[in-house]
């Protein structure tokens, strides 16, 4: 099977580099990573495509595999989405029953962005109305469609596709995300969408894909390679924290509503700064100055919970004592034995792991420890 090729300015992260052109020269070398929860949203897409091809009538459809994610959970979101794109179907189709309806459509804007191309939800073209719609499995931040630059790149790659076979004069776009309740609704004119294409579309991707333009930070930075070590998120956090508190002592209301108004971003960008250096302390042996590793806290295991058991029942407790839904903690079962006993009966069964190693200041009082580096 052929690698799958990622389009360097993508649909999905034009937010960014529309807002931050440079942006995407600046990662380009930088591997991309997943994470837990694009995993989820993966598997959560392709029970949602096999859901709507069998709603359309499509025949031998791959059975989807949700893998290690919760797939009872998965079926019901993917539900409310089917729920959505089955009323939108029904409906298109009382008023224009030759509907056309695509799945997993790909959609070609290259004529706007070098390059350029992505995959379209559920594609709707009836008589003159273009419909895009898009499930988005993600529970952390609300989607909106009002001029979602990815929803809009979709509906350009739909007209290239289908723009000569129908006179499609408006555009409706619509997120579903079920795990936040949000569904979200926008439209627009064609000519309001071919205007945004010439005038902001066109000259950002001229710069965005030609490494040029000037760094910008904002909300766009969340999903960026480089949003810990940005050298303007950081000017723009740090030009932000600083605030001129005149007297009084304390701080009045409308200085408490600046400084909420700011935390947020601040505690992200700061979470982001040291997760950044504390991998390069585990990973790489990079030394920070002021901060060591230490071990993390960890908590103590059972080695084989069946010779605990074993143990208990010979000492005579029941298992109505040993065991709750399964056997019980550490903790309590030092409780229930004593100490001493505990000590004497299982204490070759315990073992308390070393913790994940945490970068601390030196103020800590942890012994620092080296990390193990593969070389």
């Amino acid at each position: 099977m052929p690698p799958i090729k990622h389009a360097k300015l993508s649909a999905s992260s034009a937010h960014r580099w529309l807002e931050c052109p440079p942006s995407v020269a600046a990662t380009e070398n930088i591997p991309d990573s997943t994470t837990v929860y694009a995993e989820e949203g993966t598997a959560a897409h392709e029970v949602a495509e096999s859901k709507v091809r069998w709603y359309l009538g499509e025949k031998n459809i791959p059975t989807p595999n949700t893998g290690k994610f919760d797939a009872d959970e998965i079926d019901k979101y993917t539900d409310i989405y089917l729920e959505y794109v089955t009323d939108k179907v029904e409906t298109i189709k009382r008023s224009c029953p030759d509907a056309l309806v695509l799945v997993e459509q790909r959609l070609d804007f290259s004529n706007y962005v070098h390059d350029g191309f992505g995959t379209g939800d559920l594609v709707i073209i009836a008589d003159d109305v273009l419909q895009i719609i898009d499930l988005k499995y993600g529970k952390g931040v609300a989607v909106a469609a009002d001029n979602n630059p990815q929803m809009m790149l979709y509906a350009l790659g739909a007209i290239n596709l289908f723009g000569h076979l129908y006179d499609i004069k408006t555009v409706r776009l619509a997120i579903v995300q079920p795990r936040l309740d949000n569904i979200s609704e926008w439209e627009l004119s064609l000519d309001e969408l071919f205007e945004w294409a010439e005038t902001v579309l066109k000259p950002r991707a001229r710069l965005a894909a030609a490494g040029e333009g000037e760094f910008r930070a904002g909300e766009h930075c969340r999903f960026c390679k480089i949003k810990a070590t940005c050298r303007k998120r950081a000017e723009h956090m740090l030009e932000a924290a600083k605030y001129d508190y005149a007297s009084p002592a304390e701080l009045t209301e409308a200085e408490i509503a600046e400084v909420l108004s700011i935390a947020s971003e601040l505690s992200k960008w700061a979470d982001d700064v040291f997760a950044y250096a504390q991998a390069k302390a585990v990973n790489d042996g990079v030394s920070w100055d002021g901060f060591k590793l230490v071990e993390g806290r960890s908590v103590r295991k059972y080695t084989d919970e069946n010779k605990i058991a074993d143990i208990c029942r010979e000492q005579g407790y029941s298992i109505s004592q040993i065991y709750k839904t399964s056997l019980i903690g550490i903790t309590d079962m030092e409780k229930l034995l004593g100490k001493k006993k505990f000590r004497e009966l299982l204490s070759d069964y315990v073992v308390k792991p070393k913790g994940k190693l945490t970068l601390v200041p030196l103020s800590d009082k942890r012994e620092e420890v080296l990390p193990n580096l593969p070389f």
